[in-house]
C-alpha cells in the first residue's frame, strides 16, 4: 500500500514537470513574469511612494498613532496661525488633548472657542482622536526651593 501512494506521488511529479502551466490557467511556472508588464497594472510597475506608505500604515494598524502624531506636528496647520502662535500642545492621553495657552487671557478665549478647535481637529486629523481639550495658562515659577519651606502665598505677585 504504502508502495502505491509513492507511486502515484511520483507519476504526479513527473505530470507536473512535462506540463509547465500552472493548473490557475496563468500559464506560467508561479515563478516572477518576465519581459515587460504590458499596457495594464502590473505588480512590479512603480509605486508613489505615498500609496505604499499608506498601505503599509493600514496594515501595521498604525492610522490613530499618525493621527495622534498630526496633532502635534501640524498644529499650526490643524488650529490656524494665529492660535498656533499663542498656544501649544502639551500631551494627547486617552482622547483629552492638554494644551498649554500663553497668558491666562489666551486660555480664557481657548476655552470660549474649544467646540470650535474639537472641530477643526476632527476635520484635519480625524474624528475620535481628540475628543475633549484641557486648556490651561502658563506655569508660574515654583517659590519651593531647599529642603524646608513655609506655606505661603510666594512674592505676592500674579503670572500670566
Amino acid at each position: 500500500m504504502a508502495r502505491a501512494v509513492l507511486d502515484a506521488a511520483l507519476a504526479k511529479r513527473r505530470a507536473a514537470a512535462s506540463n509547465p502551466r500552472r493548473r490557475d490557467g496563468g500559464g506560467t511556472t508561479g515563478k516572477r513574469p518576465r519581459g515587460y508588464s504590458g499596457p495594464g497594472p502590473d505588480p512590479r510597475d512603480p509605486q508613489l511612494f505615498g500609496d505604499v506608505l499608506n498601505r503599509l500604515m493600514r496594515a501595521r494598524g498604525w492610522e490613530k498613532p499618525k493621527a495622534e502624531a498630526m496633532v502635534f506636528g501640524a498644529w499650526e496647520k490643524v488650529v490656524g496661525p494665529d492660535i498656533a502662535k499663542h498656544s501649544r500642545p502639551v500631551k494627547l492621553d486617552g482622547g483629552v488633548l492638554t494644551v498649554e495657552a500663553e497668558s491666562t487671557a489666551w486660555a480664557t478665549q481657548l476655552r470660549m472657542l474649544a467646540a470650535t478647535l474639537l472641530r477643526s481637529i476632527a476635520g484635519e486629523v480625524g474624528h475620535n482622536v481628540v475628543t475633549k481639550l484641557n486648556i490651561h495658562g502658563p506655569a508660574a515659577p515654583s517659590w519651593s526651593k531647599g529642603p524646608r519651606r513655609v506655606q505661603g502665598r510666594g512674592p505676592r505677585d500674579t503670572y500670566g
